[in-house]
């Protein structure tokens, strides 16, 4: 199963290819994608992306996990949860979500097991 590709990113608005929903923030993985409601576990952007949030990608699988900061950089990744992902063996590449999402495209194309969460404003 492969990776879907993001098909469009704008500020507040994410487009996942194969799918009709409209995603602020979401999280994607080898078949399928998601909301990324950050209430489920409490984050904000300081102290940023915990564990938790990347628990559901991770159970699927992914070699790599790509996580978009936001279009300002605002949501902070601890390096507690960097940690998180390297004792698990998934490589982590922390970028400014534009920057993220074609990293993350690129990866798909290459056929890649890559998995993402992305913040799509601040």
């Amino acid at each position: 199963m492969s990776s879907p590709e993001i098909a469009s990113l704008s500020w507040g608005h994410m487009k996942v290819k194969g799918c009709s929903a409209t995603y602020k923030d979401c999280k994607v993985w080898p078949g399928g994608s998601r909301t990324w409601d950050w209430r489920e576990t409490g984050t904000n952007h300081s102290p940023g992306v915990q564990p938790a949030d990347l628990e559901e990608v991770v159970s699927k699988g992914v070699k790599t996990l790509v996580i978009g900061r936001g279009m300002s950089e605002a949501l902070q990744v601890p390096a507690s949860t960097v940690d998180y992902l390297k004792k698990n063996g998934i490589d982590v590449l922390v970028l400014q979500t534009e920057k993220a999402v074609k990293e993350y495209n690129a990866l798909v194309a290459q056929g890649a097991k890559v998995g993402g969460v992305f913040h799509s404003t601040c």
